[in-house]
């Protein structure tokens, strides 16, 4: 007699996919918020399920079996239809009161939000925010995110999107460091300076070139993809940064440097799903970051 269960439980698919995707049951259960003992479980229970494993163990992680992999299509398009749904479901909510989940890089985060945010907690005390800083770009689409600030357009269809403006780019040292090196006096002479660069990303590094200095990744003597932790370094004086401006003027640690440098400005995005963009709590956080970002953009 087969004993195994008759239907599929949705909480256990989600661990197949969370583990298919990331190789990893303890990335796996740091994704869905389980322990990893809790996840495995689920693991198992599938398994029962369909009457066959899953996984493999290998030196990279867990892989896929050839029912894994044949299962994993279908295993999405529950996914895709459960977030649909979802989706569906928050377009037709009518309430103010709840939570909107925001996401904006952690720099925007750190330094343009919070009193943005103050301000919508005393004008709206029951919308609820969920802050997530984070330099990927979260799928809206699925729900990851109610509203999105962005640096850069996005190109899904079924979002409602609006350029708010662009956030110009300023150069910044600490007083201490500028005594010790010197002031730079014209854009060429930053090749002698210590500049804080990035690590692994190669924005800087073109945006320089594009100014017309051919600077290469290892010409920056501090380099950091973080972008708060450069912000800081340059308070504490390793070095020239570079910071929006609003940032930059507002910080009693820093002086300009080159106010005239060739830098670009950044444009600022924000996104909404079409189908809850209208939703009144999303609406209200929508015009209060609309508001509360107009007078810092140009």
């Amino acid at each position: 007699m087969d004993n195994r269960p008759s239907s599929l439980d949705w909480t256990h698919i989600r661990a197949f996919l969370a583990v298919a995707e990331t190789g990893s049951l303890s990335a796996a259960a740091r994704a869905l918020g389980l322990s990893q003992p809790t996840l495995g479980r689920h693991i198992r229970a599938l398994e029962e399920t369909t009457g066959n494993a899953l996984f493999t163990r290998s030196p990279r992680g867990f892989d896929l079996t050839d029912l894994g992999l044949a299962l994993r299509p279908q295993a999405e398009a529950m996914r895709a239809a459960a977030q649909a749904m979802e989706l569906a479901a928050a377009g037709r909510d009518t309430r103010t009161a709840g939570p909107v989940r925001l996401t904006a890089s952690v720099y925007v985060a750190v330094y343009l939000l919070p009193p943005i945010l103050a301000r919508l907690r005393q004008d709206h005390p029951e919308i609820e925010i969920e802050l997530v800083p984070s330099d990927r770009s979260e799928n809206l689409l699925f729900h990851e995110a109610d509203i999105a600030l962005r640096m850069y357009r996005p190109e899904q269809l079924e979002m409602v999107t609006r350029h708010l403006g662009d956030l110009p780019l300023g150069l910044y040292a600490a007083p201490g460091y500028l005594s010790r090196k010197g002031t730079p006096q014209d854009f060429t002479e930053i090749l002698d300076h210590d500049v804080i660069g990035y690590d692994r990303d190669d924005r800087i590094v073109r945006g320089f070139r594009a100014a017309g200095l051919d600077v290469t990744r290892d010409w920056f003597p501090i380099r950091c993809d973080d972008q708060v932790a450069c912000w800081e370094m340059t308070c504490a004086g390793c070095g020239i940064g570079i910071a929006q401006r609003v940032v930059g003027e507002a910080e009693p640690r820093v002086v300009p440097v080159l106010p005239d440098a060739p830098l670009p400005a950044l444009p600022v995005w924000i996104t909404a799903h079409a189908v809850t963009r209208h939703t009144p709590r999303v609406a209200a956080v929508w015009q209060a970051l609309t508001t509360g970002l107009a007078p810092l953009v140009s």
